[in-house]
């Protein structure tokens, strides 16, 4: 099966405007991600609707494409992008990687295309099993449930599941709880689906887009992680990921 790494980015950022060219160490943020994504996909581009991105990238030898400013979402992002590729790449499975997060693990990309080897696999994501009480908590953090098949129940900014006749500090010493990682793999006929489908209930009510997939009957195969990605989203983001460089 061929895999394509496409990474959503885009200059215009409420908390953090410019955040993909912004330098960590010697080089932008965007050149952290696309290197680390590369060293587990052959073929990686950069999603951008922004000339300077565009030219950053080409600048550090690697390889991008325009995409409308339109976008609500990275999903969407990824999807014109594989759409505009798919003309000369030949391709069955996106990996939406995302931009802001420059210590990805190859590991990481490569447990999300065994998810692959099962044909039945339409939708794959990351969780990490949570082992710091208080971000069961952190509504920042969304958790999700699976199931035997390692299949995603739902996502919640609530803590899931709620542990009945124990207090919550004792919770995460009587469950197994899970946070989820915000990469994704799709079969590419099933991307060009997702973006076609209406906003639901429940993804307005959690702000999670993963729960619009669901609602529709969608599978989101998970693979597990032991690493705690960065995400740099603020400026002060940016400085705690320069204090863990060094």
């Amino acid at each position: 099966m061929n895999f394509i790494g496409i990474i959503p980015a885009r200059f215009q950022s409420t908390r953090f405007p410019g955040k993909p060219l912004a330098h960590l160490g010697e080089k932008p943020i965007i050149q952290w991600v696309y290197e680390n994504a590369k060293k587990a996909l052959d073929e990686v581009y950069v999603a951008t609707d922004d000339e300077r991105i565009y030219q950053a990238v080409e600048a550090f030898g690697g390889k991008a494409v325009y995409t409308s400013a339109n976008h609500q979402s990275g999903t969407d992002r990824c999807a014109e992008a594989a759409q505009k590729l798919s003309g000369h790449l030949k391709f069955e499975v996106v990996v939406n990687i995302q931009g802001d997060e420059p210590f990805i693990k190859a590991e990481q990309i490569e447990g999300l295309k065994d998810c692959f080897l099962s044909p039945e696999t339409e939708i794959a994501t990351l969780i990490k099993p949570i082992t710091n009480a208080a971000e069961i908590t952190n509504i920042n953090r969304p958790k999700v449930v699976i199931n035997k098949n390692q299949e995603a129940i739902y996502f919640s900014r609530s803590p899931i599941p709620f542990v009945r006749d124990f207090k919550p500090e004792e919770w995460i010493s009587r469950n197994t709880f899970y946070s989820h990682i915000g990469m994704y793999a799709y079969r590419f006929d099933i991307l060009l689906e997702l973006t076609k489908l209406p906003i639901s209930i429940l993804e307005k009510a959690e702000s999670l887009e993963q729960l619009r997939w669901l609602e529709n009957g969608y599978r989101i195969k998970t693979a597990q992680t032991l690493y705690e990605n960065i995400g740099i989203d603020t400026p002060e983001d940016l400085e705690e990921a320069r204090k863990f460089l060094k």
